[in-house]
């Protein structure tokens, strides 16, 4: 009888090992999807919008990013982190069979957000003016983007409710539908106000960013629509509860809060580096150079708004996983399961690097024809997107980093880390403009992201004794791939360059499809015929390799 139940027990424990894993790949491939197709929306649009912009295009841009950064902050401020801080609380309740109580902590969250949201609009409407600094263009841009801010809050915590469940799909699809519906209204809007009414710029970039509403309406419809879906399924969960935890409102709302500020500070970093950048820029640049505010907008505009909104496809990849990574570790780490935790570690770490080091030296490998066909053809844009690659690589890992921190309630361990490579991107910013001109700020961010991963790796493996060893000889591989599949994808794109006219949109097109195959085909072939692509995504690799031939 004993040794029957332990068979059972372990029979049981097998296929929870298998589903904690399964969980951590289809948690990431659906935030990763959703994230990254909202991403790549995100860029296309930039074709069709910079065209219409016609000769305003590179200052509507800059004025675009300029509020965009800004509003990202509000973003963070009015949130307050809670929709991550309730996905964490509820997979800890969940985990501890106290499912009512996560259901409790989220309704009061979904309040408690609202009402944030609304204090974050008021707070920026208001300061509009201050904000512009001195450019009274950017007032009515945040005007309509204040407006976002009422919704954005409710719409990110109906996220983190599924995300708390790990089920990841409902959340991606949100996303991805929130950034059609802005993305159509902002080419609409674009069209109608550039090309048929009064060719008013900046009115078309205040309709652009109050897109960021419209959208938001969209995403909330359909997840409030699925959680009405669920609700039956949740009230025969909430059931079972055991109710041996008895937390009153307040108490729920201040566990919200402790997990919520360490949520916002690091979330907002990244953005955090951008607005460094662009406040510093233009009078560092001023203070080294001799130069006008007309040609910094542009080069501000290259990197901060052109560059970076192509990498973003790239750091998605890690966001997805990061999202993912949270609920799993936390539930791993409240039921004490430290093997768990470990091996979670070292798969997350495996699976980043596997993804975000071939993705940016492909993006770094295509960049001229990508840049020409996003926006023209500039050599400074081409250097400038080839470091915001390399950049790519260190937030993507600073992300996932965070994520895996995080889970495992390491919340200010993560912030102290995160400081001290602030302050070194604050200390390098002004020198490396002096060092190496208009790519500084960028190469401070590596310097201040890489100072951050770095420290975060290192206790990483001094608590929880990830597989250390093992992942440096993993990424080793990853990087001598990509090293290949790079010189490979870019001697294509010289070759077809001779041939085809690289300053043509159209014709960029004709040399980025091959050139991308063969990218694309190295690496695959590369991971499938050592194995590496098996020992990272599990034996479900082998049907990929079956189905191409490769032994």
């Amino acid at each position: 009888m004993v040794a029957g139940d332990t068979m059972d027990r372990k029979a049981a424990r097998a296929p929870q090992e298998k589903s904690a894993q399964a969980k951590m790949l289809t948690g990431s491939a659906w935030m990763t999807a959703g994230s990254m197709f909202s991403r790549v929306l995100g860029a296309i649009y930039i074709i069709p919008w910079y065209i219409w912009m016609g000769a305003s295009a590179a200052t509507a841009n800059s004025l675009f990013v300029k509020g965009y950064s800004v509003y990202a902050i509000f973003i963070m401020i009015s949130t307050a982190g809670i929709p991550g801080a309730v996905s964490k609380q509820i997979a800890r309740y969940d985990a501890m069979g106290e499912y009512s109580t996560s259901m409790r902590l989220f309704w009061h969250g979904m309040l408690a957000t609202s009402i944030m949201g609304v204090l974050g609009a008021a707070i920026m409407w208001f300061a509009a003016p201050i904000l512009a600094a001195g450019d009274a263009r950017m007032v009515p841009i945040f005007h309509t983007l204040s407006l976002a801010l009422v919704l954005i809050p409710m719409l990110s915590i109906l996220r983190g409710f599924f995300q708390g469940h790990s089920e990841m799909a409902p959340s991606a699809i949100s996303q991805f539908l929130e950034q059609l519906v802005r993305v159509a209204y902002m080419l609409v809007t674009a069209y109608m106000i550039m090309k048929v009414g009064n060719r008013d710029y900046v009115e078309a970039v205040k309709q652009s960013t109050f897109g960021a509403f419209v959208g938001a309406i969209a995403g909330i419809a359909l997840l409030a629509f699925l959680l009405a879906k669920r609700m039956p399924q949740i009230r025969r969960r909430n059931a079972e509860s055991r109710n041996e935890i008895h937390v009153s409102v307040n108490h729920l709302l201040w566990e919200v809060v402790q997990q919520a500020i360490p949520f916002i500070i690091l979330s907002a970093t990244i953005n955090v580096y951008y607005l460094i950048d662009q406040y510093t820029f233009f009078t560092g640049m001023k203070s080294l150079y001799s130069t006008t505010m007309h040609a910094l907008n542009i080069y501000y505009a290259m990197f901060a708004g052109n560059a970076n909104k192509l990498v973003t496809i790239v750091v998605s990849l890690a966001a997805g996983m990061s999202t993912t990574a949270i609920p799993l570790l936390t539930t791993a780490w409240t039921k004490h399961k430290m093997h768990e935790v470990t091996n979670q570690i070292t798969n997350a770490l495996q699976l980043l690097f596997f993804v975000i080091i071939p993705a940016s030296f492909g993006m770094a490998a295509i960049s001229h024809p990508l840049y020409v066909i996003f926006y023209d053809y500039n050599e400074i844009g081409f250097r400038m997107l080839e470091i915001s690659c390399v950049m790519a690589i260190f937030l993507g890992m600073f992300l996932v980093l965070v994520g895996i921190l995080q889970g495992l309630f390491q919340n200010m361990r993560a912030i102290w880390e995160m400081l001290a490579g602030m302050a070194v991107k604050v200390i390098l910013q002004l020198p490396f403009m002096y060092l190496f001109n208009v790519y500084g700020p960028m190469i401070a961010t590596i310097a201040g992201a890489g100072v951050s991963c770095a420290l975060m790796l290192y206790d990483l493996h001094h608590l929880y004794h990830y597989k250390g060893l093992q992942t440096l000889k993993r990424v080793v591989g990853i990087t001598a791939f990509s090293i290949i599949m790079f010189i490979a994808t870019r001697l294509t794109v010289v070759g077809l360059s001779q041939i085809l006219n690289p300053a043509s949109k159209v014709q960029s097109a004709i040399i980025l499809i091959p050139a991308l195959a063969v990218g694309v085909g190295i690496y695959v072939y590369l991971s499938l015929t050592t194995r590496l692509a098996d020992t990272i995504m599990g034996k479900r690799v082998g049907k990929i390799r079956r189905m191409l031939h490769i032994r």
